[in-house]
C-alpha cells in the first residue's frame, strides 16, 4: 500500500522525481466487462459530504447516531433559510472531502451505483476563492487541501472498490487554472478600469509573470527554482508546465463557435495549454491523421498515468473535449490505454464531454479513440422534455440509431458509447435558466421525475444520475450555482435549507432508483439489448396502430419501447401525463412471442401492479395491453 504522501516537502515537484516502481501495486482492479453495464453516479466533491453527518446509515448498513448535521425533514426545513443568504454560499467553498465521500460508499451501493464519477481533486491556485469545482488547477500532482489528501483518495478507491464500485476521476487536459498573468497593453482590449481584457484575435499576448498564492502576477516567467519559495502554491507545477511553450497565451475565447479560437484561446480565466499541432493542408485544413505532440502534453499524460498507478483508478472522464486538438485527445486516450492495459485494466474507460451536438460528438469519437461521450446537448434535452410531454418520442430514440453518420443502411447502434444523463452541474444547453429536472415548477417536475429516471435508467446508454437527484434536489437560477447544492447540508443546502442533511435511503425517489437499478442488474436486455420505440393504439383495431407523438405542440400518453437481447424482450413504458393513468395496446415481436402467452409486470411505480399478467394478443401482430400510473413507469417481461 502507498503511503501518505501528502505534506508537501515529500510530494515531487517535478515528473523525473516520480518513482514508478514504489509506486506500483502488487494488483489493481480490473476493467468491467461491458461500460454499458455499469450505472454511473457524478458528483461535486465539495458539495456531497463533509463527514459529520447523524442518522444516516454507514458503509454497513448501521445506523450512525455520531456526527452534527441531522438530516432533513420536509416541509419543516423546506426554504427557511434567506434566499439572498443563501445563494451567495452556494459560491464559496462548503467543505465536502474525500474521507466524507467514503463514508457514503454504502448509501451509493444500496442506491444501485456501480460506478462513482468524481469532480477533479486536484490542488487548485490559491487566490481563486471559488475555484471549489476544481477545474483550475495549480498542481496537477497534488490534492487539493480543501479535499483532503492523496492518501485520503486512496482509501476512497480502495472503499469504493471493496464494495464493487469503480471510481471515475474527472481530469483536465485543456487548461490549467489562472496561473499567469498578461501583461496590459493600452492597444489590446482595455477594460476601462485600467486594466486589460485579453481576448483571443489570433496573436499571442506578452506574459507579466506568474501569479504567486495571492494571485499577483509578479514571479518571472520561466521555469522556477523548485527549492524557492515558489513552491508549493506559486506558479504551476510539476515543473514541466513552467516551459515557455506549456501555454497558447493568446487570451480567453470570445466566439466559441470558431475554429481556431475555440481551441488555442483560454477558458474565460484558465490558461489554455498547448498540446501539439496538425500539419494543415493548402486551405489551412487540419491533416488529421498528422499531429505532432508536444513536451506539454507528455508531461501530462505522465500525471495522469501516476494517478492511476497511485489510486487504482478505473477511468477518466476528460473536460472540454471539444476545445482540444482531435490529435491530442487521440495521443492522450492512447497513451494511457497502453500504461491501464500494463495494470490489467484492459477496458479503461475514458468518456469525453463534447459538446456540439451528436454528429460532432460521434465524429470526434471515431478520430480520438474515446470510449463513450458526454454533454451530447440533444440527448439531455429530449430526454428531459419527453418525460414532461414536450418532446416527440422518436426524435428521442432515434439518437441512438446512427445509421445514417456511417452510411449504413443497417441498423447500427451506438448506446454503448453515450452516457445519458438529464440532470448535471452546468447545463450548458440552458443558457442562465438554469434548473434541476425537480426544480421546473412549470412542468412539475417532481410528478414527472420517475417518468425521466426510468428513460435513464433503462433505455439505451450508460445512465449516469447526478447527486441529489435522488433527494428531488429542486435547484433553479441563472447561476450554475443553483445546479451544486450541498447533500450534507451546510450553508447551502438543497430546498433552500441550511444545516441538514440529505442522505435519506427511504425517500420516494432513492427507494425508486435502488429497485429500478436492482431489475437493471437482474436483466441483461436492460443494458445490452438494442432498442426500439414501440406503436401503440388505444382501441387495437387494425389500421389504429402508430408511433407515440405530439398532438397540438404535447404529448400525454404511454410511451413504450422494447429492450430486445438474446431472444428474450423486456418491454418498458413511461406515461408522460403526470394527472392521469393512461392505458394502451402496445406492439411486441411477433416472432419472439408467436404463441399464446403473457407478460408479467416485473415493476411499476404503482405496486400493486407488479407481478400482474397481460395476455399477448395477435393485434397488429402480437400486442399486449397495459396501464401505466401518472407520472409513472413499468416494466414487463
Amino acid at each position: 500500500m502507498t503511503t501518505d504522501n501528502a505534506t508537501h516537502h515529500q510530494l515531487e515537484r517535478s515528473l523525473p522525481e516520480v518513482d514508478w516502481t514504489a509506486l506500483r501495486r502488487p494488483a489493481y482492479t480490473p476493467s468491467p466487462a461491458a461500460w454499458e453495464d455499469q450505472v454511473l453516479y457524478f458528483l461535486m466533491l465539495d458539495r456531497f459530504s463533509d463527514g459529520r453527518e447523524q442518522g444516516y446509515r454507514d458503509n454497513d448498513g448501521n445506523p450512525v447516531a455520531t456526527g452534527a448535521t441531522p438530516l432533513f425533514r420536509f416541509p419543516d426545513d423546506a426554504y427557511a433559510a434567506d434566499r439572498a443568504v443563501w445563494a451567495d454560499a452556494g459560491d464559496e467553498w462548503l467543505g465536502g472531502t474525500l474521507m466524507g465521500l467514503a463514508s457514503k460508499i454504502g448509501y451509493l451501493k444500496r442506491l444501485g451505483v456501480t460506478t462513482l464519477w468524481v469532480s477533479p481533486v486536484f490542488k487548485q491556485v490559491a487566490s481563486e476563492e471559488h475555484s471549489y469545482h476544481g477545474y483550475g488547477i495549480q498542481n496537477f500532482l497534488d490534492v487539493d487541501p480543501h479535499f483532503g489528501s492523496r492518501q485520503d483518495l486512496i482509501d476512497l478507491v480502495d472503499t469504493a472498490h471493496a464494495h464493487g464500485i469503480r471510481v471515475i476521476l474527472d481530469i483536465i487536459l485543456n487548461h490549467a487554472g489562472n496561473v499567469f498573468g498578461y501583461q496590459f497593453n493600452p492597444d489590446r482590449y482595455p477594460d476601462g478600469h485600467g486594466g486589460m481584457d485579453p481576448r483571443w484575435d489570433g496573436a499571442a499576448y506578452p506574459v507579466a509573470g506568474w501569479r504567486n498564492a495571492q494571485g499577483e502576477a509578479n514571479i518571472p516567467y520561466t521555469t522556477v527554482d523548485p527549492g524557492s519559495s515558489a513552491w508549493p502554491d506559486d506558479a504551476v507545477w510539476p515543473a514541466e508546465m513552467q516551459a515557455g511553450a506549456t501555454f497558447t497565451a493568446k487570451g480567453r475565447i470570445n466566439s466559441w463557435d470558431y475554429d481556431p479560437e475555440y481551441v488555442e484561446g483560454d477558458f474565460v480565466t484558465l490558461k489554455d495549454i498547448h498540446h501539439g499541432d496538425h500539419d494543415r493542408d493548402a486551405e489551412g485544413r487540419r491533416i488529421v491523421d498528422v499531429f505532432h505532440d508536444s513536451p506539454a502534453l507528455n508531461a501530462l499524460c505522465d500525471v495522469y498515468k501516476f494517478w492511476i498507478a497511485l489510486a487504482d483508478l478505473d477511468g477518466f472522464r476528460i473536460d472540454t473535449v471539444k476545445h482540444m486538438e482531435p490529435g491530442a485527445t487521440r495521443y492522450f486516450a492512447a497513451v494511457v490505454k497502453e500504461f491501464a492495459q500494463t495494470l490489467g485494466k484492459e477496458n479503461f474507460f475514458l468518456v469525453g464531454e463534447i459538446t456540439g451536438g451528436r454528429d460532432n460528438a460521434y465524429n470526434l469519437l471515431e478520430l480520438t479513440g474515446l470510449d463513450a461521450a458526454l454533454g451530447i446537448d440533444d440527448i439531455p434535452d429530449r430526454m428531459d422534455y419527453l418525460a414532461k410531454g414536450w418532446r416527440e418520442p422518436a426524435d428521442y430514440f432515434n439518437l441512438f440509431r446512427n445509421s445514417a453518420l456511417v452510411n449504413k443502411s443497417s441498423h447500427v447502434w451506438f448506446g454503448k458509447h453515450v452516457v445519458t444523463l438529464f440532470d448535471d452541474h452546468d447545463q450548458v444547453r440552458k443558457g442562465n435558466n438554469k434548473g434541476r429536472f425537480c426544480g421546473d415548477e412549470v412542468n412539475d417536475g417532481y410528478a414527472h421525475v420517475k417518468a425521466v429516471l426510468g428513460l435513464n435508467l433503462c433505455a439505451m446508454g450508460i445512465p449516469c444520475l447526478y447527486y441529489g437527484t435522488e433527494q428531488a434536489f429542486d435547484g433553479a437560477g441563472d447561476n450554475d450555482r443553483f445546479l451544486r447544492e450541498c447533500m450534507f447540508g451546510g450553508a447551502f443546502g438543497s430546498l433552500q435549507s441550511t444545516g441538514r442533511h440529505f442522505f435519506d435511503e427511504g425517500h420516494e425517489i432513492y427507494r425508486f432508483i435502488a429497485e429500478v437499478t436492482a431489475l437493471r442488474d437482474r436483466h441483461l436486455p436492460l443494458s445490452r439489448g438494442r432498442q426500439y420505440l414501440r406503436e401503440i393504439s388505444a382501441s387495437g383495431e387494425p389500421g389504429s396502430f402508430g408511433l407515440p407523438r405530439m398532438i397540438g405542440g404535447r404529448i400525454l400518453s404511454v410511451v413504450p419501447w422494447s429492450r430486445l437481447f438474446a431472444n428474450q424482450e423486456i418491454l418498458l413504458a413511461i406515461n408522460t401525463d403526470a394527472g392521469s393513468e393512461r392505458a394502451a395496446w402496445v406492439t411486441i415481436d411477433a416472432s419472439l412471442h408467436a404463441g399464446p402467452g403473457a407478460l408479467t409486470c416485473l415493476y411499476s411505480s404503482d405496486p400493486g401492479q407488479v407481478g400482474t399478467a397481460t395476455a399477448i394478443e395477435a393485434r397488429n401482430g402480437r400486442s399486449v395491453w397495459i396501464a401505466v400510473p401518472a407520472g409513472g413507469f413499468v416494466i414487463y417481461g
